[in-house]
């Protein structure tokens, strides 16, 4: 709960200060009234921020599942008759998370001032998206806020199902890489060195070892003689290459390239129609107009290729077409995208039949997910076992060499 500090007068006319845990500054005033005092001035104490490892690993962010669970509370206690002030106060009371809990203190404040409840939320784009700010205030200008809400938790939740089966079916590869790479350097900085002493005392200082035991000898010897180079300069690269990639110009980069990879094209495909299908619905159905939908959507798809392909649309609907005309002529969507939004366009409902393909896409997702992830496992146990045969033909290789010669 807020703490506020307090200046007032008592009946003596004397200046008092305290502090006082109040829902808010009427609560306070309430509060300081009840003691006979008549206050000059209330502050809230804002909590001193804190640095510590919770927070450096990404403390400071309201989780998805959260905001899930705050959208159907809300909901719910909307559709129950409950005023907007009171709901987002007894949620901010029993709120989990503390980043969410300063937030709705401040949403709190905002809409006494006045404010709707969209413009409050709108000052936080990191926990609550333009999707969303934007339905929310559909749902308060058509009077329907609690049905909007509940349209905002399930399109959440499906969102977060298709980014958790990605990060699922991502995190063995990953792990792969992470072993194979310190595998790598593991027997780079201590195995092979001293097998290539090893062979040096066999055969003799002019031993002739074959060109790929060379190599590896080669490669060990550097990055041990200048390892305060090499991994800095691998760090360095890292570095900037993540920072790159977060550049428009870098992500663009990137979303084009893996529209061009084989098998993550159809994934990455699949996850953008899906987004594009249930937010727009989700947003028409909630009454915003088409041209600002779109325009919302095209943000919210996730992938730059797609956003520009939605703008670009955006264009030539004001100019007069059809949205199904234009995304039938981009072979970024196929055909059942366009062919089910004419449907739409045609009976006026189009947020019922993009829901379909929603669905749709999003069950072919999963079965994606499902087919690449069985497909990684061997290409990467293929990957270290061709590592590791590499290692061991340029430590082999020397040996049967000098083996020959003894004999």
């Amino acid at each position: 709960m807020p703490q506020f500090t307090y200046t007032a007068v008592n009946v003596k006319g004397e200046r008092v200060t305290g502090s006082v845990e109040a829902t808010d500054r009427a609560a306070v005033i309430k509060t300081i009234a009840g003691q006979n005092l008549r206050p000059l001035s209330i502050e809230e104490t804002k909590p001193k921020e804190t640095t510590s490892i919770f927070n450096l690993l990404g403390g400071r962010k309201v989780k998805s599942d959260q905001i899930v669970i705050f959208t159907r509370e809300l909901s719910a206690m909307v559709s129950a008759g409950v005023p907007i002030l009171r709901a987002l106060t007894s949620l901010q009371q029993h709120a989990e998370s503390e980043v969410l809990r300063t937030i709705l203190t401040d949403v709190i404040k905002d809409v006494e001032a006045g404010d709707t409840l969209a413009d409050a939320l709108s000052k936080y784009p990191n926990t609550f998206s333009d999707v969303y700010v934007n339905m929310v205030r559909a749902g308060e200008a058509a009077g329907i806020l609690d049905d909007i809400l509940k349209r905002l938790a399930y399109q959440q939740e499906k969102n977060a199902t298709i980014r958790k089966k990605i990060k699922s079916a991502m995190t063995y590869p990953m792990v792969l890489v992470g072993i194979t790479v310190l595998a790598f350097f593991g027997l780079m900085l201590f195995v092979i060195p001293q097998i290539g002493k090893i062979l040096t005392d066999l055969g003799g200082e002019d031993a002739k070892l074959p060109l790929l035991t060379q190599a590896m000898l080669t490669i060990s010897s550097l990055i041990i003689s200048f390892w305060y180079i090499v991994f800095p300069i691998m760090g360095a690269a890292i570095f900037f290459i993540l920072r790159f990639l977060k550049t428009p110009t870098g992500k663009k980069m990137l979303h084009q390239t893996v529209l061009k990879l084989p098998g993550l094209k159809t994934i990455v495909m699949k996850v953008a129609i899906a987004r594009f299908s249930r937010t727009f619905s989700a947003l028409i159905g909630a009454g915003v107009p088409v041209l600002e939908a779109l325009s919302v959507t095209a943000r919210a798809v996730g992938n730059v290729v797609y956003e520009e392909a939605l703008m670009k649309a955006g264009v030539e609907v004001k100019a007069g077409a059809t949205l199904s005309s234009e995304i039938e002529k981009n072979p970024l969507f196929p055909a059942i995208v366009s062919q089910m939004l004419s449907v739409g366009e045609e009976t006026g409902q189009t947020d019922t039949v993009l829901v379909k393909v929603a669905d749709f896409y999003e069950e072919e997702v999963d079965v994606a997910i499902d087919g690449i992830s069985a497909i990684i496992e061997p290409v990467m146990i293929v990957f270290m076992g061709g590592m590791v045969g590499v290692i061991a033909a340029s430590v082999m290789l020397p040996i049967a060499s000098l083996s020959t010669s003894v004999k």
